[in-house]
């Protein structure tokens, strides 16, 4: 009998580019993941808009084919124009009512009210912008964050602040703001998550920052510095981040984002997971 993995592992969908959803779905399970984690641009430019019964067919074809749904990422990736720190008012109310929209949309693919997470990096509609200095802007997003706590709370759907690296966005680059953040926020479904690629500046070994922040890290991306998917070839060693994920009995999902979709999605989701089955097996 095959070893139970001690982590949920996921794929994240825009990968599969415009493949259909379903057998992305067949796809993703038949190469051994448990989950999917879906950028909502995927599934409509602008997802808030998504019908009712649009809705469930979505979630219905993710529990047909055997996964479990994970979450949102790449939130503000949708209809043009969307910003959310920017000092334009009307433009930063537009934004965060549309993240306020996905909280219902992440609600709704849930199977039994059960998970879902809100990844929030975006970094193009984060970033200072119009004027506005770096401080100005990370107190615009968080007062966007606040705003939407309540919704967050109703739905029992939990967002996570991410560091991006300062290439990306100038905005929150470090888990150790994010962190800061979380707790001036101060609400049980606002936390932060990592993601190895975007912690690339990080100057600290990665595995010591994520346990020191570890009480408030809810979801890991796994990805090369790169952003290219993990295999042996590709550099970063996975283990001691996810050994103190084991450690600590992670019960969230350990899920895989990739940037670089050229070698295909078939390739990445079956190479991908064999690699990190066996760097996972040598954990301690």
């Amino acid at each position: 009998m095959a070893q139970r993995r001690p982590f949920n592992l996921s794929v994240c969908n825009e990968l599969y580019e415009r493949a259909d959803f379903a057998e992305s779905c067949r796809s993703i399970k038949r190469a051994g993941w448990d989950g999917i984690e879906i950028a909502p641009f995927t599934l409509l430019r602008d997802a808030t808009r998504l019908s009712a019964g649009r809705r469930r067919e979505f979630r219905d074809m993710i529990i047909s084919e055997g996964l479990d749904f994970v979450g949102l990422h790449w939130l503000t990736v949708g209809p043009d124009g969307l910003h959310v720190t920017t000092p334009d008012d009307s433009v930063r109310r537009r934004s965060w009512e549309y993240v306020r929209g996905l909280v219902g949309l992440c609600a709704d693919l849930r199977r039994n009210g059960n998970g879902g997470v809100m990844v929030f990096g975006s970094p193009v509609q984060r970033r200072a912008a119009g004027g506005a200095t770096r401080r100005q802007a990370e107190a615009n997003y968080i007062e966007g964050v606040r705003s939407i706590v309540p919704d967050l709370e109703a739905a029992g759907v939990t967002l996570c602040v991410e560091a991006l690296p300062i290439a990306q966005c100038d905005v929150i680059v470090t888990l150790d703001r994010a962190a800061e953040i979380v707790d001036e926020i101060g609400s049980p479904m606002v936390q932060t998550m990592f993601d190895s690629h975007n912690a690339i500046d990080e100057t600290e070994p990665h595995h010591e920052l994520v346990a020191r922040h570890w009480s408030k890290i809810r979801h890991i991306h796994v990805n090369e510095l790169d952003g290219s998917y993990p295999r042996p070839e590709g550099g970063y060693d996975f283990k001691p981040v996810l050994q103190v994920a084991k450690d600590s009995e992670f019960s969230g999902w350990v899920s895989m984002e990739v940037f670089d979709f050229s070698p295909g999605a078939e390739t990445i989701v079956n190479e991908s997971i064999s690699y990190l089955t066996s760097e996972i097996a040598k954990l301690h």
